[in-house]
């Protein structure tokens, strides 16, 4: 077996990188990655007429090279990205239409075409048929502001 390993080294480091970038589908980690493409490095040397031992040297020092490297960069693109707004936080910032007068102590206004609970967020009142902002969700009751603010 070894001696099939030596003799075929160029298709042993692709059958190598092969196995790691199929059980890197498993994984989605990105590890076992860069070994496979270290891997195909290695196969590239080998193929050219490189010994084994080169081979196996550039599968190491490319492999912990893209480990150390490259693979933090593509982590932190894949992983950051727009925080995704749910549930009642994404009724914060919307116009809603007072369909029961505002004023601190409570009222009723129409938001996302769903009767809410309201209140003013300062002293103001909101007469019936006005728009308002809501500035942000308490419990199960819209904090409103007029929307010239």
């Amino acid at each position: 077996m070894i001696d099939w390993i030596q003799d075929h080294a160029a298709a042993s480091f692709l059958g190598l990188a092969v196995v790691l970038a199929l059980v890197e589908l498993v994984s989605l980690d990105l590890v076992l990655l860069m070994f496979a493409v270290g891997a195909v490095a290695a196969a590239i040397v080998v193929a050219t007429g490189g010994p084994m031992w080169l081979g196996i040297a550039v599968l190491a020092i490319v492999s912990l090279l893209l480990l150390f490297v490259v693979r933090p960069s593509i982590v932190a693109k894949l992983h950051g990205g727009p925080t995704l707004t749910t549930g009642h936080a994404t009724l914060v910032g919307r116009d809603a239409v007072v369909v029961e007068p505002v004023d601190r102590r409570g009222g009723r206004i129409q938001l996302a075409g769903e009767l809410w609970s309201a209140r003013a967020a300062d002293d103001s009142t909101y007469d019936t048929g006005a728009e308002v902002l809501v500035t942000r969700i308490d419990g199960a009751t819209a904090v409103v502001t007029s929307k010239e603010n």
